[in-house]
């Protein structure tokens, strides 16, 4: 008699039959420590701890661009509106009207200037900043309080140009309605106090916590938080990058994760990734880009991402197939093992190939 089992699995159905690539380094970031991205029309930026750079080949390398840029400590953010290009640096605010040919400080009115976030948003900026946070509403000429005073904050964002959300150091998350005027501490449902990474996207916010934690989100305007799980490893997280199609998150000791269904479901993404702690990610229209911690910047290109739709099926497994052996993405044997793109070879020449989300 055939003895059967029934299991119950995710399957990744690809509909898309594109070979797969690996992450590729920027020439010019070996061994540079990078802790900010930014992607224009024609640039890529990256900060970090020996100033700003630029790409003006879709991060196949970059060139020093840090001329009246802070040369003492990290760039670590960056922001950029319709005239402007703008860093945040242990130095205050810089500007640069010259897509980062040059810079020069607008940091009038901060009475902090070791800053870790910068956004630009319906005319106004909001910089965090180690003793709250600041806003500009003349492009950084002039800066006042925008309250949070002696709180460090660490990450900000802006979900549907009008609620402000700021990560902190030991005090969760709060949330603005009115610029900045007051703030309301968000923090059910959340198990980390700190908070580096910060991404609104579309009516989600998804928060990076500290160790032993990991990706959280936000679809009730930061009510509540649920910490990620279904293929994304618990770690801190930095750093955020995502469009209409995905969101990518990166960890300081897992590289790159990312969900074509906004956080439901993760797939790791480090093939060729030489650190896997991550700072920063950015995209373009032909990129993601990983900024990392020792080993510089490197690229990933979108279409070789695995085009996907996730769906639950029950499968019936017989004795009347052997499985032979089973091969990662680029054909190596390797074991069963969960979150992971693999392909079973089967006696009968069937050949599967699927993602077992845990």
């Amino acid at each position: 008699m055939n003895k059967s089992k029934r299991i119950l699995i995710i399957i990744l159905l690809f509909v898309s039959s594109k070979s797969y690539s690996q992450w590729e380094q920027s020439m010019g970031t070996d061994n540079l420590d990078v802790q900010s991205l930014l992607s224009t029309t024609d640039y890529l930026f990256f900060g970090g701890a020996t100033g700003a750079y630029r790409s003006g080949d879709d991060a196949y390398s970059f060139a020093y661009s840090n001329n009246g840029n802070d040369d003492v400590g990290p760039t670590r953010g960056f922001a950029q509106d319709e005239n402007y290009i703008y860093t945040c640096t242990s130095q205050g605010v810089f500007r640069s009207s010259d897509m980062g040919v040059s810079w020069i400080p607008k940091s009038e009115g901060l009475t902090q200037s070791l800053s870790h976030g910068i956004i630009a948003t319906n005319g106004r900026l909001f910089l965090a900043s180690l003793s709250g946070v600041f806003k500009s509403i003349d492009q950084g000429e002039t800066w006042i309080s925008a309250g949070m005073i002696g709180i460090d904050t660490r990450s900000i964002t802006c979900l549907q140009d009008s609620i402000l959300f700021v990560g902190t150091q030991g005090e969760g998350i709060f949330k603005s309605e009115d610029e900045g005027n007051s703030w309301q501490q968000v923090n059910n449902g959340l198990t980390s106090q700190n908070f580096r990474a910060i991404q609104a996207q579309g009516n989600a916010v998804f928060a990076g916590g500290q160790n032993g934690t990991g990706v959280y989100r936000s679809t009730d305007f930061g009510n509540n938080w649920t910490l990620m799980s279904n293929g994304i490893a618990s770690s801190s997280y930095r750093g955020f990058a995502s469009n209409e199609d995905y969101i990518f998150a990166g960890s300081t000791s897992q590289g790159v994760f990312f969900s074509p269904n906004l956080g439901d479901h993760w797939i790791q993404l480090n093939e060729g990734l030489g650190d896997l702690n991550v700072f920063d990610l950015e995209l373009n229209d032909q990129y993601i880009i990983a900024g990392t911690h020792s080993d510089g910047v490197y690229r990933f290109p979108i279409e070789e991402l695995p085009n996907i739709n996730v769906s639950i099926s029950e499968i019936n497994q017989t004795n009347t197939r052997k499985l032979i052996k089973i091969v990662d993405l680029f054909g190596r044997e390797c074991k069963e093992k969960s979150n992971t793109i693999l392909f079973y070879l089967y006696n009968n020449g069937e050949v599967e190939k699927k993602i077992i989300i845990k």
